[in-house]
């Protein structure tokens, strides 16, 4: 499938930095999505998980919603959301309302990236049930419309219309719910895998009579080198992640991806 699907030639190249809220005091946090402002980051994200998902599994860590909500009032600019927040942890409405508050609080900056869980360990811990990937699934695709519809009700609604970022590159139901209801989708797929992911999105989208256009494609850039950046800009990515982590999180990736972006949009 060419990536004209996907409108891609249309977009510009943006570049997020993932924070894990992992192993580092929250004063560590807050300056590390300040320096990715000021770097020129288009969107800073973190990760709705309540244990550290490397290196020391009970080392430091926080949470991905209230830490979301003060990013949001010490930042101008950048686009701010989860990578991304697991439907099984809070109830649809309140997903909703919390997504629509942290948008005010940041203006109208707020991504609502969403995905089904996977993480046994946060299940057991906090006493939710775990079920199995296909029931978690099935949740998400019940609770999205729900998460729409709260916010055609509150008052205030959000500032904008929030975008949907779903995660993951399951193909008979992930991507199906991608197709229905995102507005970015991020896989977390290589350069070899991705243009057969898209494929299977379209006919997602042609069977629920979805125009793919609408559609952002998003990667991770994590340890990749140019020439695997180039093949994902070529299959039609156009947002990419880098993540970084503590006790020290190092920036030169994001400069370095930063200027790469800086030379594909000209």
């Amino acid at each position: 499938m060419s990536s004209g699907a996907f409108k891609a030639e249309d977009r510009p190249v943006r570049v997020g930095v993932q924070i894990a809220p992992q192993h580092a005091q929250y004063r560590q946090h807050r300056e590390a999505v300040q320096r990715a402002e000021d770097l020129g980051a288009d969107m800073a994200l973190n990760w709705d998980h309540f244990y550290p998902l490397s290196g020391d599994p009970d080392g430091l860590h926080f949470e991905a919603w209230t830490e979301l909500a003060a990013w949001a009032e010490q930042t101008d600019r950048i686009e701010l959301g989860p990578l991304v927040n697991c439907n099984s942890y809070r109830n649809p409405n309140l997903q909703a309302d919390m997504a629509r508050t942290v948008d005010h609080i940041s203006g109208g900056r707020f991504v609502f990236g969403t995905g089904a869980g996977w993480k046994h360990k946060d299940y057991d811990e906090y006493g939710y049930e775990f079920g199995t990937p296909g029931t978690r699934l099935d949740a998400l695709a019940r609770d999205l419309p729900i998460i729409r519809a709260r916010w055609e009700k509150l008052n205030p609604p959000p500032v904008r219309r929030i975008p949907i970022l779903i995660g993951g590159a399951g193909e008979r139901k992930t991507l199906r719910i991608v197709a229905e209801h995102a507005d970015i989708w991020h896989g977390f797929t290589g350069p070899d895998e991705i243009g057969h992911k898209l494929d299977v999105l379209q006919r997602h989208a042609e069977e629920v009579g979805r125009d793919v256009s609408g559609i952002e494609i998003a990667n991770e850039l994590r340890g990749r080198e140019d020439a695997e950046a180039e093949a994902l800009f070529d299959a039609g990515v156009r947002l990419f992640t880098v993540g970084i982590s503590g006790p020290d999180f190092d920036f030169d990736a994001v400069r370095r991806w930063i200027r790469w972006r800086d030379a594909k949009n000209g």
